[in-house]
């Protein structure tokens, strides 16, 4: 389970509206200039709005303001990121093969053949995103409330 704390910004019937703070860690990260983190930190966006459903509690256990922990399952972070990359840059290569290979060689059939697998693929990937936009287990979900807090990243520092 990947976790992350954050704070109540909103409360609704089905979950809570949380505020993650984004904790860098560029400069000990091996990718460094192939990551668009270090430069979203750059031009300033620091924090994200994240809607996460209720695990055990009800909405009255929590507050505005309150920190709490969210968290996801590894295995919907494994397969959504390869959906997400795999499954355009697999249908370009197919849909080119098969341009070429009934086609023929011509490169600018094959070339717009990939990038109408491309395009497949992207919209199988949105159409699918919104097949499970509601469903609970792609969703982030509240696992606890913090009660002890060492450093708060939303209090500015003294």
């Amino acid at each position: 389970m990947l976790k992350e704390s954050g704070k109540v910004v909103s409360i609704e019937n089905d979950g809570l509206w949380v505020e993650t703070i984004q904790q860098s860690t560029c400069g000990s990260c091996r990718a460094k200039k192939g990551c668009g983190q270090q430069l979203l930190s750059k031009i300033g966006v620091h924090s994200a709005n994240i809607k996460a459903v209720f695990d055990k509690n009800d909405k009255s256990s929590y507050s505005v303001g309150d920190v709490v922990v969210i968290g996801i399952p590894e295995n919907i972070i494994v397969t959504s990121s390869l959906l997400i990359y795999c499954l355009p840059l697999l249908l370009m290569i197919v849909f080119s093969g098969i341009a070429h290979t009934y086609i023929g060689s011509n490169d600018a059939y094959t070339t717009i053949a990939g990038f109408f697998g491309l395009l497949v693929g992207g919209l199988f990937v949105h159409f699918f995103g919104q097949a499970v936009q509601h469903n609970t287990d792609y969703q982030p979900i509240v696992l606890d409330r913090q009660t002890q807090i060492i450093h708060d990243p939303f209090l500015p520092s003294s």
